[in-house]
Formats: structure tokens, sequence, C-alpha cells
């Protein structure tokens, strides 16, 4: 693993081999410029994902693996379709935008494929460059331009946009499937069509949205199951999981608060995320001292930027600015999530009569010069 602009970028195994296989496959200067440049333009397309994803305040680190690389990121907040479809062009659009730049100062046409036996590397900056980038916009899942599509569709189908675009996809890559097989000149698109025929059926298989489970408790709880209830809510802030089911962001201040009063006290511990969220839904229902602590709490247990930073958020509505401003300090140095400290200083009302302190905007700015772009 490397850093790069801030971001951790993982090389698997997988990746090297794949360049392997395709300087062998061609076994000449072209091969070598292919992999070469198919290695830069795909760290190159990830690397525009990670920093859309960041300029929302979202966490973003790289992969890159056999056939392909992805940016995975850890919004801290709710985003916008807008947000979502910016992010999922910018890796394409960036691959353009620097490809067509580079074949334009070399004197080539980025309309037409340079010649094989005298120009390679430019063959093969067009081929890795706008072509493959191009192509990343077709509308089908995985590619960037079947997310882009399935957040457009999502306006008006929601709940559904996600399996129309995977059935979608499945039957666009089948025909192209039946086309490449009869006739000779595509059969070498044979290993990209598997890729995403076995990606789009390990979709279609965990299509299923993901739920909070404060969703799943307020569901419970309207069903007059209280019992229920708690028992979803003690368990998963009892029972530490690896991913982060998403924030219950469409639940009322009430709906919360009455989920709240369900739970035992002390409050359940022992998933960082779900003891995040807990601290935020008391910060929403206006309990500050008790998110507060309860966060203070959690930060002893595991340090987490996020969480300190909820401390500071509930002294800032508890008026007590010189706290507030110890733990945005306490939560920069813990430095897990740079770049949703940046979103909580920015857009946070609580942190209002505190975001011009001189030690503020020095955090601030800290940030900022360390992750800009």
């Amino acid at each position: 693993m490397f850093r790069l602009l801030g971001f951790p970028v993982h090389v698997r195994p997988g990746f090297v081999m794949f360049m392997v296989l395709i300087v062998v496959l061609y076994g000449d200067e072209f091969g070598l410029w292919l992999a070469a440049s198919l290695a830069a333009f795909t760290l190159l397309h990830e690397l525009g994902h990670a920093v859309a994803a960041r300029r929302t305040g979202a966490d973003a680190e790289i992969s890159l693996n056999f056939l392909a690389g992805y940016a995975s990121y850890v919004p801290s907040r709710p985003l916008s379709r807008a947000e979502q479809i910016g992010i999922s062009f910018a890796g394409p659009g960036i691959q353009i935008v620097v490809s067509v730049a580079i074949l334009l100062a070399l004197g080539a046409s980025p309309f037409e494929a340079p010649s094989y036996s005298t120009d390679p590397a430019l063959l093969a900056i067009w081929w890795s460059g706008p072509i493959i980038g191009a192509f990343n916009l077709v509308p089908i899942l995985p590619l960037d331009g079947g997310n882009i599509l399935t957040n457009a569709l999502d306006r008006v189908l929601p709940d559904r946009a996600e399996r129309l675009m995977i059935w979608f996809s499945l039957g666009v890559t089948g025909a192209f499937t039946v086309f490449a097989f009869t006739n000779d000149r595509y059969r070498g698109f044979a290993l990209v069509i598997g890729f995403l025929l076995v990606t789009q059926l390990q979709l279609l298989g965990s299509s299923k949205p993901a739920t909070s489970p404060w969703h799943d408790a307020d569901a419970a709880l309207a069903a007059d199951k209280p019992a229920k209830a708690r028992r979803i809510l003690v368990s998963a802030l009892s029972n530490h999981r690896p991913d982060r089911p998403p924030p219950p962001v469409t639940l009322s201040p009430q709906q919360a608060a009455a989920l709240i009063d369900l739970l035992p006290v002390p409050w359940p511990t022992g998933d960082p995320w779900n003891e995040y969220v807990l601290a935020n839904q008391l910060m929403r229902v206006g309990r500050f001292e008790d998110a507060a602590h309860y966060a203070a709490e959690g930060y002893a247990r595991h340090p987490h930027t996020l969480a300190a930073a909820t401390v500071a958020r509930a002294a800032g509505a508890l008026g007590d600015q010189p706290t507030a401003i110890g733990w945005l300090r306490t939560a920069a140095d813990a430095g897990t999530s740079p770049a949703g400290l940046a979103s909580i200083i920015d857009a946070s009302p609580e942190l209002i009569g505190v975001r011009q302190h001189p030690d503020v905007v020095s955090i601030r700015r800290s940030i900022a010069s360390t992750h800009a772009v």
C-alpha cells in the first residue's frame, strides 16, 4: 500500500498479474506500453472518483484489482443524487480529458487509432485513455455510466431503479455476448464480457437495499412490537460489524426519541459506527449532554475523528466554546476522518460560534493543506 494525495492505494496481486499477462500476451513494445498506460490511467480514473468523493466530505481509498480498480468511500453525511452522479462521472471524465490532452500534445488525433507498427506508445494511450474512459460511460452496471443512470432513475423510480438497471445490464451484456461469439472480430472481448456478467449476477444476488437497524426498529415499533425494536437496536449497538449500515436520516426527531427511550441505561456499546449513530440521534432530539458523554466514552474506547467531532458539536450546542474547540483539536489529532471533520466544521450549526476562532481556522487550514487537490 502507498498513499497518493492523501488517499490509501492498495495494489492487489491480481492487478500486477493482469499487467504481466498483457505484456506476455503481446510480447512486444506495444504490450509494455499498454500495461504501463493501463496502470497509469486506471489509477488516474480511481483518483478522480476519490477526489470527487472527498469534496463531499467523504473518506476514500483506492484498490487496484484484476481487470479493474475501484474507489470506495464512506460519506460523512447523506449525499444527494447530483453528488453521487458527480463522483461516478469524475473517474472517466478525468481519464478522457488527460488522455486526450496527451494525445494532442504528441500530435495524435484522439478520434483515430494510431498505427500499431509505427506508434505503439500512442496506440496504447489511445486504447487505455479515451477508449476505455468512454467505455466506462456505457450505461450498464457496474460501469460508471450505469451508476450515473441508476442515480438518475432513482428520482422517478425510488427503491426500484437499481434492480431494474441490473436486469437491463444483464440483457445488454447477454445480447453482446451472443454477438461477440458469432463474430470472430469481437471474440477478444470475451474476458471483459465474462467479468461484466459475473459482476452483474453478483449485483443481482445482493441488490436488496441496505437498511439501517434504526429503520428496522422503527418498523417494529410501528407494528406494536417494542421488545423486537429494542432487540434490534441493542444488537446493532453491541455487536461489532465490518460494514456501516446507512444512518437513519429519514427518521423524524419524534421517531428517534421514541426509539432512544426503548434502550436500556447505560446505553449499549460495542460497535463504534452504531455508537456514533446513536450519539447523533441524541443530538437530533436535543439531548446534547447525553450525546457529549456517550460520544466521549466511545472515543475513549475507539479513538475516531467523528466521535470526537460529535462531542465538539454537543459542546457547541451547549455554549461551551472552549470544550468544543478542545474536542475539535482531538478530532484533528485522531486523523481517522479528516474530510469528515472538514465537512462537520463547515456545515454544523452547533459550531457557528467557534468556526472563526483562530484555533479552529488553523485546524481547518491544516486539513485543507494536507488534503487539497
